[in-house]
């Protein structure tokens, strides 16, 4: 119980980013079709419009890898109060959330980035606990 009640905001926060990122990359394997789709019309005038599909690629490794090292992460703590996997998980979460914000960017969605950052916030924060 102590383990819990010592890492409790590092522990919310890594099941912020496995229900953030695991149910991402679900979605985006159960609707590949779907999310291609819309994705081609969002970037048809950057120039990313050639490699949609590979980015959406990149982009659903990058979150399932960052949803299952937090979720891994989260057992390390409780187990072991080790916090190796829920780091990588942190940082894995911000790479994935950079990239999302670049397309954003590129894209010139500003409303759209500008919802990458709420996200972008927690996971930074949990960066910052877990580095001491």
């Amino acid at each position: 119980m102590e383990v819990i009640t010592q890492n409790s905001a590092v522990l919310l926060l890594l099941l912020f980013l496995v229900i953030t990122f695991l149910q991402s990359g679900i979605d985006k394997m159960t609707d590949w079709k779907g999310n291609l789709d819309w994705l081609k019309g969002h970037f048809s005038k950057t120039p990313f419009k050639n490699i949609v599909p590979f980015m959406l690629f990149v982009v659903l490794v990058m979150e399932v890898l960052a949803g299952l090292f937090s979720g891994i992460g989260f057992v390390q703590i409780l187990m072991s109060g080790e916090s190796v996997f829920a780091f990588f998980g942190a940082i894995l979460a911000c790479i994935s959330l950079l990239m999302l914000l670049f397309g954003q960017r590129i894209a010139k969605d500003y409303e759209g980035a500008r919802t990458i950052v709420i996200y972008f916030i927690p996971a930074i924060f949990l960066v910052f606990l877990l580095q001491y």
